[in-house]
């Protein structure tokens, strides 16, 4: 049998695995019962396919969406693996295939869903056609208290232990309570082999903001990546319904996705994402699990969402491909009061109730940070990290205060007016306004009349939601809402601790940062060219567009443009039955925009940098899998080649300074030869 890295190249096309994934491949061939918890979008599905493909006899996959599984098993049979799903969304010609496969030993992958677990046939069953290994989707969902939870995932233990075979299960779920219900349930409290990868999706960029007129912010937001795939998460199912018709209305392709909306149009949406590019789905938490799109360029919130856990899943969707993506999350004190009440009002013991504040607390702490997102975000994971240059925070430092004066300022308020009102009657007492409410209760004689009138009632606003995010004050549900100061305030209350808080400010659109660019604007006709043809056999074929290629290799052929199939083999994510399949194809699309010289190269024509130019890229080809011919590929982009051809660098420090240390490392020396030789 085939190593691992043998088949990762060969199937899969890729050169390299992960970070991460070599140790858990290992371990789940070698047959260690193994629990996995990686970032969405961080490979977890490899990590069984593999070990399936190395191992004898069948691997049986418990995944709990028909429309994630299906996904799979097609992309699974496009890179020419023998992988079948027995589902109730299944037609009678496509059952009886994966019987076939069965009984003929052909198949390697069986997914099924946990409700099948419940009957006495599939036990027989599997039995029957020679399980050698289980391997478990989505492990979070045994555990009762998540929002995932399946009654059905609880019969899995049980399996494992009728079968006698090895379990990996896998989630991307990190929370250490839902890890401890995993090995209880599903391995019988004995420990298995674990894994906990890094949290880290350096190419996900991270972005907060407080509402101020929602809807305009989401358009926005949406307007600047306009043909592009991405899912806006909303709190309501109206929300998404409206929000949609707004969307289209502005003339983009967009649908809604609810609970509420009846299976088969549910069943429509998804298909509709899985197959049209640049679709936006505006949706409630319910679209979730079953998102297996790996070319999503965009997540953004509407509303907050329940916990930093959730956040972390739900924008994990978007950039599976490892290509730039972006979020944006929007947040106010009427989703604070939500997500406040309905823990409260929650049937969970107290001690949950105590742990989802605290979740809720560090989603709150994200929102309100005053410096780099992306740290923030893997501290609450346990990972250290420095600034990441990759977030709306380290884009533009936010303008800070010393908002302790302030701070006691509204704890007065709050507590002079005995804890029964919220931020609006509190913001009149604070600013002066006389309203008949404040009169009629004699809070305009009150100490703390007026005493905040150096802060506008919108930066007044500010410092509320502040409060609320950094768990100084909460909505008190008993008494509809109104603030009450928590432990954590007594310390700013007595001026024992200061606390600095953020001043609030419109960001006016001309200076919203613009949509982050795939490819540069030289490779940008290509790639849109390529996207085409992948549409066309796409729709041909009736399978996704990402099952054809995904985005990410799509970029890497535009950018360097094989010209033989020899080349393009070298590309990631092209195996050898995609390049059968598929590779003359994308070849005429790029030797016809080859015909003509590359944009960049023709800003070049008649002069000495254009020679070099065609040199360094002859070079390049040489070296791009490195001296040996067996490394991973790598290039530089026309526009680098051009800087170099045009800048003519005397010594390694200089070069290193244009392309990065990764490229000079490969290209330096062979480049710098290049361009002493033609002084």
């Amino acid at each position: 049998m085939p190593g691992a890295t043998t088949l990762l190249r060969d199937i899969f096309g890729f050169d390299a695995f992960r970070p991460g994934q070599e140790d858990i491949v290992d371990a789940v061939a070698q047959g260690q019962n193994v629990l996995a918890i990686m970032p969405t979008g961080g490979g977890k599905s490899l990590c069984f396919q593999l070990p399936a493909l190395m191992r004898e006899g069948v691997t049986v996959v418990i995944s709990p969406l028909i429309a994630l599984m299906r996904d799979q098993v097609r992309a699974l049979r496009e890179v020419g693996v023998e992988a079948g799903a027995l589902t109730s969304g299944n037609t009678e010609e496509e059952t009886a295939s994966v019987w076939d496969a069965l009984d003929n030993g052909r198949l390697k992958l069986l997914y099924i869903a946990p409700e099948r677990l419940a009957t006495g046939s599939s036990m027989t069953m599997l039995r029957r056609i020679g399980v050698s290994l289980i391997a478990v989707d989505e492990a979070h969902c045994v555990s009762q208290w998540g929002h995932d939870f399946r009654p059905d995932y609880l019969r899995i233990g049980e399996l494992r232990r009728a079968l006698g075979v090895p379990l990996a299960a896998f989630t991307a779920t990190a929370d250490a309570e839902t890890r401890a219900e995993i090995v209880e349930k599903l391995f019988d409290g004995q420990p298995p082999q674990t894994f906990l990868r890094g949290f880290d999706r350096p190419n996900i960029h991270l972005a907060f903001s407080p509402k101020d007129s929602p809807r305009r912010q989401i358009m926005d937001f949406a307007e600047a990546r306009k043909g592009q795939s991405g899912i806006i998460y909303c709190g309501t199912r109206a929300r998404t319904e409206s929000l949609s018709k707004a969307l289209c209305d502005g003339g983009h392709n967009a649908c809604h996705y609810h609970g509420g909306m009846d299976p088969e149009g549910r069943r429509e949406v998804e298909t509709r994402f899985n197959t049209e590019d640049g679709l936006i789905v505006v949706a409630t938490v319910a679209f979730g699990m079953g998102v297996d799109k790996p070319d999503i360029r965009w997540v953004a919130h509407a509303d907050l969402p329940k916990s930093i856990e959730a956040y972390y899943q739900e924008i994990g969707r978007a950039g599976r491909d490892g290509a730039p993506a972006e979020t944006l999350t929007l947040f106010g004190p009427d989703d604070i009061r939500l997500r406040r009440s309905q823990i409260d009002e929650g049937l969970a013991p107290p001690e949950r109730r105590m742990a989802d504040h605290g979740r809720l607390n560090a989603l709150l702490g994200l929102a309100e940070a005053l410096e780099c997102r992306r740290a923030n975000l893997l501290r609450y994971f346990g990972e250290e990290a420095t600034a990441c240059g990759n977030c709306d925070l380290c884009d533009t430092p936010p303008d800070t205060f010393d908002g302790t004066e302030a701070v006691r300022k509204a704890l007065s308020a709050i507590l002079r007016t005995d804890e029964r009102f919220g931020a609006g009657h509190l913001i009149d007492i604070l600013t002066g306004n006389a309203t008949d409410k404040v009169s009629q209760r004699g809070h305009d004689q009150l100490p703390t009349f007026g005493v905040g009138r150096d802060i506008d009632r919108r930066g007044w606003q500010g410092v509320f939601r502040q409060m609320m995010g950094h768990d100084l004050v909460r909505p008190d549900p008993e008494r509809h809402g109104a603030l009450r100061m928590t432990e954590a305030a007594r310390p700013i209350l007595r001026d024992e601790q200061p606390i600095t808080l953020r001043r609030d400010t419109l960001i006016s659109k001309s200076n919203r940062p613009a949509v982050r660019a795939l490819v540069s604007d030289e490779d940008a006709p290509l790639l849109s060219a390529l996207k085409a043809k992948r549409r066309a056999l796409a729709e041909a074929a009736k399978v996704p567009a990402y099952v054809v290629f995904a985005d990410r290799t799509l970029i890497e052929m535009a950018e360097t443009r094989p010209a033989t199939l020899d080349q393009m083999a070298r590309i990631n994510g092209v195996g050898a039955k995609k390049l059968e399949r598929y590779g003359d194809a994308f070849l005429s699309i790029i030797n016809g925009e080859a015909e003509a010289l590359h944009p960049t190269r023709r800003k070049l024509a008649g002069r000495a940098a254009g020679s070099l130019y065609d040199q360094l890229l002859e070079v390049q080809a040489d070296l791009a899998r490195g001296e040996g011919g067996i490394d991973k590929p790598l290039s530089c982009s026309a526009s680098l080649l051009a800087r170099v051809a045009s800048s003519r660098p005397r010594d390694l420090g200089e070069l290193t300074r244009i392309l990065g240390e990764r490229r000079a490392e490969r290209f330096g020396p062979a480049f710098l030869d290049v361009l002493h030789t033609a002084d």
